[in-house]
């Protein structure tokens, strides 16, 4: 079986290089609402969970080396949907709540989660 490459996963290398591209250099430069309002929420999932499972991995908090499953990603979609829009708004007053914000989390996730168990890497899994 394949192992998942956490950091060295080539969609957390992308998201992780869109996300500081678009903090750093275009947010600066372009106002387009949409790379300043829900580029990098679509990233959230493809760039921060695979460092978080490789956290839970080195700490014996995930037992396997797998590609994160949909409960997995659902789990963190929602742990991190109620810090980042409830508790860090309302509780912390820092942020804003946003629906859409979600949204972008969830879409990001999906996407991640059928690259990351997509069919051609479960067959390649498989091979000698």
């Amino acid at each position: 079986m394949n192992r998942f490459a956490y950091m060295r996963d080539p969609l957390f290398l992308l998201a992780s290089t869109g996300y500081a591209l678009n903090r750093w250099v275009l947010k600066p430069r372009v106002t387009s609402p949409f790379l300043h309002g829900h580029f990098n929420d679509l990233l959230l999932i493809p760039a921060a969970l695979p460092v978080v499972l490789w956290l839970q991995r080195v700490s014996k908090l995930r037992n396997h080396d797998r590609a994160p499953s949909w409960r997995e990603m659902l789990l963190h979609l929602g742990v991190w949907s109620v810090i980042c829009e409830f508790i860090g708004p309302f509780w912390l007053h820092y942020g804003t709540a946003d629906i859409w914000d979600v949204a972008a989390y969830a879409v990001g996730g999906v996407a991640a989660c059928l690259w990351w168990n997509r069919p051609a890497r479960r067959c390649a899994t498989t091979l000698p």
